[in-house]
């Protein structure tokens, strides 16, 4: 296998990189001198994946929501009644997983026995064991889960926004599905789902630390099979209208104060590469440069009461879906709401300063030095971006390449105040 190495001189960073004979995609970071290692493997596949073609066939099946975390639950668990994390444990790793809307990764961090710990990873990642009984002992397990899920304010207000963004997307269904969705879920079904996307050409793996690649590929060898690439998987995405569903959605659920998120949903999907990653980079200098915390209208929002310090910013700009996300605390939620948008129409109209478009890139780009230094974070960042398309190497260049010109077209076009919407939960008895 040719081992290919690309070197940030800027940065004093190296990425190694290999495709496995299986079609796996190999990472590593070395960090030399660093006694902590950190790996994550992931696929590309998340709750959004509820209708596909499976390879080699002609149909497409829709599958119940919430499936994509039923299996990475599922998937710790061994044969013999035990579990992955017990394994991870008597070697003193702290593992971990997760599932989003377009990825589901597994992960592991250690400051000895990096390999017998990436053993353990690639071993009970690429070995299901779906039963009828183990499937039903789960769905109560969930079912407490999305429950707990459902009586979270931060959680409600959050996807009460995506509700009022899309009508079609499935990025507005929970991520773990509904205690109805997943009592259909079987093991026939968990199975087709890991034969489609767990298909070693469909995912990453990314180790950072003071790693030999060559005896990681060895790993690899042993547990990644070159007989599961399957070819093509056919994604099926709904079409999404470019308007909203509702300009305004509000909860009852009991919290001190009100909470509240202002949406604005990304009307341009099925970009990938350095393409999606600039239109990420124009949409955080955007935030930096209207609404981080040195911004005039966070000190004017603050200084008047309408928001404390819980308010920020968040911008998922994806392959298949994209938001972006305003919010916090505030008595009066509304009119944030209507100061945020007149403050937008201003700068559509005259222009963000170029100072504070520099300032922001400036920001970004520091941001990117510092996530050196945390193995974690290097990580789950890189995964990311790897399934998108995009070098993480590279970061700083596409930060500088982005103009003032894409970043006010970025704002115009993402930016509608006239389709942008607010989700509020408050108490039953409180008046906004």
């Amino acid at each position: 296998m040719n081992i290919i190495k690309t070197v940030n001189s800027e940065l004093c960073e190296e990425m190694q990189y290999v495709v496995h004979k299986s079609g796996l995609k190999v990472y590593v970071f070395p960090k030399k001198g660093f006694s902590k290692y950190y790996a994550i493997y992931g696929t590309e596949y998340g709750s959004l994946n509820n209708a596909f073609t499976v390879p080699g066939e002609k149909e497409m099946i829709t599958v119940p929501d919430g499936i994509a975390h039923y299996l990475e639950h599922k998937l710790f668990e061994e044969e013999d009644g035990s579990n992955a994390f017990d394994r991870f444990a008597e070697t003193g790793a702290s593992s971990n997983a997760f599932t989003s809307f377009d990825m589901t990764a597994y992960l592991f961090a250690c400051t000895d026995k990096f390999y017998e710990n990436l053993e353990i990873l690639l071993d009970f990642v690429n070995k299901p064991y779906f039963t009828e009984e183990n499937v039903a002992k789960e769905q109560g397990i969930i079912g407490q889960e999305i429950k707990m899920y459902d009586d979270e304010p931060e959680w409600r207000v959050f996807f009460n926004t995506l509700c009022a963004m899309f009508h079609e997307n499935p990025v507005k269904i929970d991520i773990a599905g509904t205690v109805e969705s997943i009592l259909h879920i079987t093991p026939e079904v968990l199975y087709k789902c890991y034969n489609t996307f767990y298909n070693p050409s469909n995912m990453a793996l990314v180790m950072v630390g003071d790693i030999n690649i060559n005896e990681a590929l060895k790993c690899v060898d042993k547990y990644v099979s070159a007989d599961r690439s399957l070819g093509e998987i056919k994604r099926y995405t709904p079409t999404e209208p470019s308007s909203r569903v509702q300009e305004y959605i509000e909860e009852n659920l009991t919290v001190s104060q009100p909470m509240f998120r202002i949406g604005f949903k990304d009307n341009q999907p099925d970009m990938s590469g350095d393409e999606l990653l600039k239109k990420e980079i124009a949409t955080e200098i955007i935030l930096e440069s209207l609404f981080g915390k040195s911004s005039d209208l966070y000190l004017e929002l603050y200084e008047s009461g309408l928001i404390n310090a819980t308010f920020g910013t968040e911008a998922d700009i994806q392959k298949q879906y994209g938001y972006t996300l305003l919010g916090g605390e505030s008595s009066n939620p509304k009119k944030v709401y209507e100061i945020i948008k007149d403050k937008i129409d201003y700068y559509i109209k005259n222009g963000i300063p170029e100072s504070s478009f520099e300032r922001a890139k400036k920001v970004l780009v520091s941001q990117d030095i510092k996530l050196f230094n945390n193995l974690e974070a290097m990580g789950n960042a890189f995964i990311r971006s790897i399934i998108n398309g995009q070098n993480p190497l590279e970061y700083r260049e596409v930060v500088r390449s982005v103009t003032y010109s894409d970043v006010m077209n970025r704002l115009k076009t993402h930016f509608d105040t006239s389709n942008c919407v607010l989700s509020v939960v408050k108490s039953p008895n409180t008046e906004i």
